[in-house]
């Protein structure tokens, strides 16, 4: 059975649908700094309104562990500045151990999201127009994947939402993605998790939080030795491959 061919009209319609969730998504971002909501995404605004979020957080703790699981989700979909932040406010009000967990899961939901969008709207473009160099860095991703975005997880090479949108452009599949990203980022947001835990006795104090402390030399080395795991099937598929053709 044949179909007719689609008219020019709905050929259009068609490549334009596809722009709409990156749109969406670049809009939702312009608008959160037009409307001024950055300003709340703060450790400072998280001092000034402890006692309301906990108090909050007690009476109502399932409530509000949603809310947060999707406030952290749309955060990350939208691209949206404060990720340590957000962090450290979840380890303060749920506890290191929930806090981590939720975030794992709402940071994964967010990026899945932001990738599919990117890849939905500019895949096909740079399929068509994609050069040597790009096309030789889709190979190299198309066959180790899982283990060069476990790396970029697991260190902070590049922000976080550069690394969710350009796998969309460099043909990794939906499942290696959401797998890397999954595992990839535990060990940063269990890290910033344990310090909101503590970040209440620091503001008594009239401390604030080292955001870098996953930088530190105990934190990074560990984390560094799993991306060099990480990379072990990359290596072991080159020596081989040398081999063989020696």
């Amino acid at each position: 059975m044949t179909h007719a061919p689609e008219s020019p009209q709905r050929a259009a319609r068609r490549r334009w649908v596809r722009f709409i969730p990156g749109l969406a998504l670049v809009s939702g971002f312009v608008l959160f700094f037009v409307l001024g909501f950055d300003r709340y995404l703060s450790l400072s605004t998280l001092s000034a309104h402890r006692e309301a979020l906990v108090a909050f957080t007690r009476e109502n703790f399932l409530l509000a562990l949603c809310l947060y699981a999707v406030a952290y989700s749309i955060m990350v979909a939208f691209s949206l500045p404060g990720g340590a932040v957000m962090t450290i406010a979840g380890g303060f009000l749920f506890g290191t151990v929930i806090a981590g967990s939720v975030i794992v899961v709402a940071a994964t939901l967010g990026a899945t999201v932001v990738f599919w969008a990117a890849r939905t709207a500019f895949s096909e473009i740079l399929r068509d127009r994609a050069g040597p160099w790009l096309t030789r860095i889709r190979e190299g991703f198309s066959e180790n994947g899982a283990s060069y975005l476990l790396v970029l997880r697991l260190v902070p090479l590049f922000p976080f939402f550069v690394v969710n949108i350009a796998p969309a452009f460099l043909n990794v599949s939906t499942r290696t993605y959401v797998l890397t990203t999954f595992f990839g980022i535990i060990p940063g947001t269990f890290v910033y998790a344990s310090v909101g835990n503590g970040v209440g006795a620091l503001l008594d104090a009239g401390k604030t939080p080292d955001l870098g402390i996953v930088f530190e030399a105990e934190i990074l080395l560990p984390i560094l030795g799993l991306a060099a795991l990480a990379l072990v099937p990359v290596v072991y598929r080159k020596i081989s491959r040398k081999g063989k053709q020696e």
